[in-house]
């Protein structure tokens, strides 16, 4: 492959369309960006090219996934970039039961991501549009569909069936599906690596927070459980995202506050997790600040995130015969020593325990592990899902 042929890589969000240019030789990152706050007055694109970050308001009328990838693709024809691109990956969220893997998009791709789009309203359809405007500029270009649901298509029975009629199983698809599984897939991958341990023998627990966060227990390379479900609404405490809670809140939201669906659905996904908690923001930077204040809601809403993600890591270690590393991964897990200190604190009594100077460096100097000498392994691997898109765009391209 040539070193001036680049992966464009598209992620459209429920509200944002994040995008990237790279070089799979070189695993450079050319350009990357994200507009953001789309269908909005706030609607903006910013990216960083050359190490200069720029943004650009979009006016009134570019606020949609259409538009915003139009205008993407104009930003990258006047940077004389677009005549480089040889190939497109999209981030797809759901691919249900259909996809185990990657794959070249084809109508009958287009379809089965159709079919998929009741399990992740907000986002299938989004990641359709980027498909479209992808079609629309580079026809004659290969594009390769990754699934974020894929990584899990390896979980036994056990761990993605829910105890209810099997009927709703075999007839609607009701399981659990897991998201991440590309940030999983790289971590998993670089870990063992990094950590040197046997690829044919090993065990990970991984940890992806973010404003969506989940954790997932791997077993040689697969994912044998994860905490996100049928929807990214299941397990851990999120930026907006309540995590897990007991159904029968459906019930008394509906009978004692007269929430319809709709309303329900929108304060589990929208106005719970952190900034539910806090009552301040979704951001961790931000709660971490105010706790340092002294802000009492903002310490709470750590506290509680800290607990829950405790509890489902050390669940999670069920679905393994051995963990030998717990892994930290996304933007807090990658960049918060508050929230590692405290969730390895509540593992102590199976043996985990940070070494408090490599925590606060964030395991530079320390091929990333920040555990204690007499601890099992605890690591931070940087996560990068545009990569993982990119080489998995590389080699399907050149199988076919």
């Amino acid at each position: 492959m040539n070193e001036q042929a680049l992966i464009l890589v598209l992620n459209c969000g429920s509200s944002s369309l994040k995008f990237a240019l790279l070089n799979p030789i070189t695993k450079l990152c050319v350009i990357d960006g994200i507009a953001e706050s789309l269908n909005s007055d706030d609607a903006c694109l910013r990216w960083q090219y050359q190490t200069q970050k720029q943004s650009l308001p979009l006016t009134a009328d570019i606020t949609s996934h259409n538009q915003a990838g139009q205008a993407i693709i104009q930003l990258l024809d006047q940077l004389q970039l677009r005549r480089l691109i040889t190939a497109i990956g999209h981030r797809v969220v759901h691919g249900g039961q259909f996809f185990s893997e990657s794959v070249i998009i084809t109508d009958d791709v287009i379809t089965a991501i159709k079919t998929c789009s009741s399990l992740a309203p907000l986002h299938n359809p989004a990641n359709l549009t980027g498909i479209q405007v992808a079609t629309e500029h580079f026809p004659q270009l290969p594009q390769v569909a990754v699934f974020d649901t894929a990584f899990h298509q390896t979980m036994p029975e056990q761990a993605y069936l829910y105890a209810l009629p099997y009927s709703l199983y075999q007839e609607h698809n009701v399981r659990r599906y897991g998201f991440h599984g590309t940030s999983f897939r790289y971590v998993s991958a670089r870990a063992r690596q990094q950590f040197s341990l046997d690829a044919s023998d090993h065990g990970l627990i991984i940890a992806h927070l973010g404003n969506g966060a989940s954790a997932c227990a791997v077993h040689n390379g697969k994912s044998v459980d994860t905490t996100m479900g049928l929807t990214p609404l299941e397990g851990l405490v999120m930026g907006t995202r309540s995590g897990n809670i007991d159904p029968g809140l459906f019930h008394f939201l509906h009978e004692n506050c007269g929430y319809d669906i709709s309303q329900i659905d929108a304060l589990l996904n929208k106005r719970s997790g952190l900034l539910g908690l806090s009552q301040l923001s979704n951001d961790m930077r931000t709660l971490e600040l105010a706790a340092n204040e002294g802000n009492a809601q903002a310490e709470l809403a750590i506290r509680v995130f800290c607990y829950q993600l405790a509890k489902q890591l050390a669940g999670l270690m069920t679905a393994l015969p051995r963990c030998d590393a717990l892994v930290f991964t996304g933007g807090i897990g990658e960049n918060s020593s508050r929230v590692r200190q405290q969730t390895v604190e509540h593992l102590g009594g199976l043996g985990w325990q940070l070494n408090h100077e490599f925590n606060t460096t964030h395991g530079d100097g320390s091929n990333g592990l920040i555990n204690a000498g007499n601890s099992p392994l605890i690591g931070i691997v940087a996560t990068n899902e545009e990569l993982m898109i990119a080489e998995d765009v590389i080699a399907l391209t050149a199988e076919n």
